[in-house]
C-alpha cells in the first residue's frame, strides 16, 4: 500500500492514520490527519469529579475554564495546583483546589461523565439543572462590523479544523474585532471552557470584549460565557429557547447565524450596533 506524505505538519490534537476510499470515482489510499478524542478525568483534592471526552491539548486551560463555568471555584485563585498525567486509558488532570470549595464540591454530589451534548448528564436535581448567571454590567455597545471582522479571522486560525475538519473553536475578541486567544476541541462546551481558561490566565479584562464560537449557542454556551464576565456571544450556528430565555435574564447579547455580514440579534439588543460602520 502506497501513502503518500501527508500535507500538514503535525497539530496538537491530530494523528496521523491510514484511509482508504473513493474520491471523483477514483479509488485513493492515503495518510490523513484525524482529530483525537480521549477521556478526560477531572480529578479534585483526589477525588474524581468529572470524565469528559475532549482534545488532548491546552488541558490546563480546559481545567481552569471548566472549574470555573462550572462554579466548582469561584475564583482561579482558589486553584492551587494543577498536573495533568497521562494515563494508559486517558488522562486525569489532578487539581488542588480551596478546601471550602472542595467540601461545597462533594454537597453537590454530582456526576459528569462523558458529558458532550445535552450538558446535563448526571445532574441530580432539576434545580442544578439550569444556573441562572449574575446580571452582567452595562458597557459601551459592539458594532456588527467588530463581529463580522472575528467571524472572517476565525478560520485561518482554526488549526485543528485545518487538518481535520472534526473541531469547534471558541475565540476572545477585542471590541474592534482582533483575535486575541482560541482554542479548539471536538466538544462545543470543551472549547469554551478552554478559551475561558487561557483568558483567565492570560488575565485579560474578559467584559471589554466579545466571544465567537463555531457551534450553536445552547442555554450552558450562554451560562459559561456570562459566568466569565463576557456580555456578547456569538454562534455561527442557530440559539435555543432557553439560551435567549437565560441570555436576556443576565443581560447578555446573544447572536446566531453569524456568518460574514450576517447576524441575528436574539437577546438584549441595545448592546450592538447594527449601522454599517466602524465605531
Amino acid at each position: 500500500m502506497h501513502m503518500h506524505e501527508l500535507p500538514y505538519p503535525p497539530v496538537p490534537g491530530a494523528r496521523a492514520t491510514a484511509v482508504r476510499g473513493l474520491r471523483s470515482g477514483a479509488v485513493f489510499e492515503t495518510t490523513d490527519w484525524v482529530a483525537e478524542e480521549v477521556p478526560v478525568a477531572l480529578v479534585y483534592n483526589g477525588v474524581s469529579h468529572a470524565v469528559m471526552l475532549a482534545s488532548p491539548s491546552d488541558l490546563e486551560d480546559f481545567a481552569i475554564g471548566f472549574s470555573c463555568s462550572e462554579g466548582i471555584v469561584d475564583s482561579p485563585a482558589q486553584i492551587y495546583d494543577i498536573e495533568v498525567q497521562q494515563g494508559e486509558r486517558g488522562i486525569s488532570v489532578a487539581l488542588d483546589i480551596a478546601s471550602s470549595c472542595f467540601v461545597r464540591l462533594k454537597d453537590r454530589r454530582r456526576s459528569l461523565a462523558g458529558r458532550t451534548g445535552c450538558g446535563l448528564c448526571g445532574t441530580d436535581s432539576l434545580e442544578q439543572a439550569v444556573r441562572q448567571p449574575g446580571a452582567l454590567r452595562a458597557g459601551a455597545p459592539f458594532g456588527a462590523p467588530a463581529v463580522s471582522a472575528a467571524l472572517g479571522r476565525l478560520r485561518e486560525r482554526q488549526l485543528l479544523l485545518g487538518v481535520t475538519g472534526a473541531s469547534h473553536a471558541a475565540a476572545w475578541c477585542t471590541a474592534a474585532g482582533e483575535i486575541v486567544l482560541l482554542r479548539e476541541d471536538v466538544g462545543r462546551h470543551n472549547a469554551l471552557d478552554k478559551l475561558l481558561g487561557a483568558v483567565s490566565r492570560a488575565g485579560l479584562a474578559a467584559g471589554e470584549g466579545f466571544i465567537v464560537v463555531t457551534s450553536r449557542a445552547s442555554y450552558e454556551m450562554v451560562q459559561k460565557t456570562a459566568s466569565a464576565g463576557v456580555c456578547l456571544l456569538a454562534a455561527v450556528s442557530g440559539v435555543t429557547g432557553l439560551a435567549i430565555d437565560t441570555a436576556q435574564d443576565c443581560g447578555l447579547t446573544l447572536l446566531g447565524f453569524a456568518r460574514g455580514q450576517d447576524l441575528s440579534v436574539y437577546s438584549y439588543s441595545q448592546r450592538i450596533s447594527l449601522e454599517n460602520k466602524t465605531s
